[in-house]
């Protein structure tokens, strides 16, 4: 914007994007462009600005406004039911997700959307899963209107008929808050009630109410041990028709010797029990699992290829065209596609000019024009006009399903084959010690201490304190990983992190940013009438080259543009102000041989005849990538596989050194037999970072597979962990906690089995009390969750937390 001769930078009010030399405008406010000031304007007819008070630039960028009848699926009853939760006919209940949600403004607003749409009756937000809840009237309004509306002010919902549960609360969730509330409400009361048990010493309350207490404490403890408990003892029994001695079983079979013993003693014997330390083991182990879940409750890792389909697709019947399900299309259907849509079958091109972009599928970043009669792969997205196209394949049968259906090793399986073998050998190890030591004492003629023996020895040598360590340090570290950015599927892909020694980057969407081209002219200097008449001209571009040129000239106001060409894939041409304007490949412009490498970076320009000079495009690396690289290879070999073209090579090499491994023009074919050669030749331990479908079978047949995300609504294929894109640069910093969480668990291993040896000297020898045992139980879990907490933070403090 120009202010008295000088040049002021000035913010989009609606969403904080730089705006142009003439912004749009309205009242006092400036926008980068039509849709803001659309939005902004909505709001302020319906007097919801607040929106804009609760936090500076909330929105969400509106250049690109969706088509008319983009939603009319929607009303169509079987894409309705798989979407609502509930629906009687006068009022429909449904949860939407909305990936653009990021502060309080999107909070406020989304709970306001009955001021903008008649018949909402409620919207409830869930803002940690990015979910909003809304109930309608039927009469008013409908599903289409609602989301329709949503789209309107810039949070489009992400739809999808996939997700199995439809928006509806999990059960497991519920549950297992109500297990760990139910646990420590009653291990605290019994904890209180059996303060005389602890101080007998003074005999006092021992004999007027101990026994009354003890009584209760059993009523309190049933709830915990068939209700809370439930799982161990369900698990155990699948352990045992499996034929595996599962972690679990210990568990189980320490709180049933622990409640017996305790209902003996309460009934026959002295009176002393030890319902406190079963609840307080039940409660402490319930944390530890819930700590485990927290961080992948909203994330799907396993993510189906349809997910980066669209709901429905519109086809042409009789000159009509009907919305319908990509799960329903057949072959020689005839459907339409639309500028930036997704093709959601392999298909014959019939009409139109296409103009695909495969980045998802091939990983080539520039989109490749398809001639009529030509076969187009589901999957790509087009640029430009609409599309006419004839389906040759459903969508389930497509040249995406081959790739994502690809054979590959179940990590998660012998991830469980190895806990299991190591739950087998530590719980026989603990049965063995304990059948031991109660025989011994039988043998010599010692029953009482036998029972009390076997009791106590349970009690300190369960596993729960060894357990615990694991557990809590892989719950902490889950937590530490969830604030930087990265979600990792289960607490097993951690030990597997530890291991790494070769790591494979994929380029673009990984180490380049996703947000365009760094673009630099060189050449002869462009007058303001020069650059007026190429942005007029590219003005009617659909190229991703293009598009960034147009931006980097940065001209809002144009003039007309005569007799315009486009010839796909290679340049546009015009006359402006009788001026012949040609610019695109070196072929087209200046009758050259194209290089790959040159078509890829470079646009050039040729006005009235004369060469002025070539505008030069780079993929934006991430900040800090060089200091990153060199750390990342202190961890260990690290490779560049790439479905792009090699004009960065010499760049890359500049960062990794020219020995580094780093290949371009990778089919996914050739990633995923990169990644099987690292393994089975080199013996390599191999972390696989990618973005795109391309990297799908890579990811799956690595060791570990970590899917890079820019936002919520991105595509992520079937991985191990999804990794925000902010925090790639940080990868070297994920390895190092990984292998230092082993370390820590190690650290409390030694703490535990310390504690272990120092009771079972006693215990063994019939010296330990088992109301001391039981009280130590709980105090050692404590101990353990401390010092998990304490030295995981520690060891996680360079983990820088990435913004939401």
């Amino acid at each position: 914007m120009i202010e008295n001769g000088a040049h002021k930078k000035v913010y989009c009010y609606h969403c904080g994007d730089h705006c142009s030399d003439e912004p749009f405008q309205a009242g006092d406010h400036f926008f980068c462009c039509n849709g803001c000031r659309t939005v902004f304007e909505l709001l302020n007819e319906k007097k919801l600005c607040t929106y804009y008070d609760l936090n500076r630039h909330p929105g969400q960028q509106q250049v690109r406004q969706p088509r008319k009848d983009r939603f009319a699926f929607l009303e169509k009853e079987e894409i309705i039911k798989d979407l609502v939760s509930f629906s009687d006919g006068q009022q429909t209940h449904v949860t939407l997700n909305i990936p653009h949600m990021h502060c309080s403004s999107c909070l406020w607003l989304l709970e306001s959307i009955g001021e903008m749409q008649a018949g909402i009756l409620t919207s409830r937000v869930n803002f940690s899963e990015k979910t909003v809840f809304i109930i309608f009237d039927n009469q008013q309004c409908s599903l289409r209107s609602v989301v329709e509306a949503l789209t309107s002010i810039g949070y489009e919902p992400c739809l999808d008929l996939n997700n199995p549960g439809k928006g509806r609360p999990e059960p497991m969730q519920n549950r297992r808050v109500l297990q760990i509330s139910i646990a420590g409400f009653c291990f605290a009361n019994i904890m209180m009630l059996s303060l005389p048990e602890y101080f007998s010493l003074a005999g006092y309350l021992e004999e007027r109410i101990g026994n009354t207490f003890r009584y209760m404490g059993l009523l309190l403890v049933l709830p915990v041990l068939f209700y809370a408990a439930g799982e161990f003892f369900i698990n155990a029994w699948k352990g045992l028709k499996a034929a595996r001695l599962n972690i679990d079983f210990s568990i189980a079979l320490a709180l049933l010797l622990t409640f017996s013993r305790s209902c003996y003693n309460l009934f026959f014997l002295d009176g002393a029990t030890y319902f406190d330390s079963l609840s307080g083991i039940v409660f402490f182990m319930l944390i530890g699992r819930w700590a485990q879940e927290k961080t992948q409750r909203s994330l799907v890792f396993n993510r189906d290829y349809t997910s980066f389909f669209p709901v429905s697709v519109n086809v042409i019947n009789g000159g009509r065209t009907l919305p319908t399900g990509i799960g329903a299309l057949k072959k020689n259907d005839i459907i339409e596609v639309f500028d930036q849509e997704i093709i959601p079958a392999d298909s014959l091109l019939l009409q139109g000019k296409a103009v695909i972009d495969y980045s998802f599928v091939t990983g080539e970043t520039l989109p490749k024009a398809v001639e009529q009669g030509a076969l187009v792969y589901a999957g790509g997205r087009q640029i430009g006009e609409r599309l006419e196209l004839a389906v040759l394949k459903p969508s389930d049968q497509g040249y995406l399903t081959s790739l994502w259906n690809r054979e590959v090793p179940d990590k998660d399986k012998k991830q469980n084959e190895q806990l299991h073998k190591t739950s087998n050998y530590f719980t026989l190890a603990v049965l063995l010690l304990t059948a031991c030591s109660a025989f011994y004492w039988f043998l010599n003629g010692n029953a009482a201490a036998g029972w009390r023996v076997l009791t106590t020895t349970l009690i300190v040598a369960c596993p729960c304190a060894l357990l615990l360590a694991a557990t809590f340090t892989n719950g902490h570290v889950l937590r530490i990983f969830k604030k930087a950015g990265l979600y990792l599927k289960n607490d097993g892909v951690i030990g597997s992190l530890a291991g790494i020694n070769q790591v494979v980057l994929d380029k673009t969407g990984t180490i380049t940013k996703g947000d365009g081209f760094k673009v630099t002219y060189l050449g002869h200097p462009l007058t303001g009438e020069e650059r007026l008449w190429v942005a007029s001209l590219l003005k009617h571009a659909t190229h991703p080259l293009s598009k960034a040129v147009a931006a980097y000239l940065n001209v809002r106001n144009t003039i007309p543009v005569l007799h315009f060409k486009n010839l796909p894939g290679k340049g546009v041409e015009g006359w402006i102000a009788e001026r012949h304007v040609k610019i695109g490949s070196p072929s087209f412009v200046l009758g050259k041989p194209d290089t790959e490498a040159m078509n890829a970076t470079r646009v050039f320009l040729k006005i009235d005849g004369t060469s002025t000079g070539f505008f030069e495009l780079l993929h934006r690396y991430r900040e800090d990538l060089a200091p990153f690289l060199k750390r990342l290879q202190q961890k260990g070999t690290v490779s560049i596989l790439s479905g792009d073209n090699n004009a960065e090579l010499a760049g890359l090499q500049e960062l990794l050194g020219a020995d580094a491994d780093i290949r371009f023009y990778q089919s996914p074919d050739d990633k995923y037999e990169a990644v099987f050669a690292l393994q089975q030749r080199c013996h390599k331990k191999v972390l696989m970072v990618g973005d795109g479908l391309n990297d799908a079978g890579a990811l799956r047949q690595s060791d570990v597979g970590i899917a890079v995300s820019e936002g919520a609504k991105t595509f992520t294929p079937a991985s191990d962990a999804i990794l925000d894109g902010a925090a790639v640069t940080q990868l070297d910093q994920v390895l190092y906690l990984a292998k230092k969480s082993g370390k820590v668990v190690r650290i409390s291993f030694l703490v535990s089995i310390i504690y272990n040896i120092a009771g079972l000297y006693f215990a063994l020898q019939g010296q330990l009390s088992p109301v001391v045992a039981a009280l130590l139980m709980p105090l050692s879990s404590v101990s353990i969750i401390l010092l998990t907490f304490f030295l995981s933070e520690w060891y996680g403090r360079k983990l820088k937390p990435v913004k939401a």
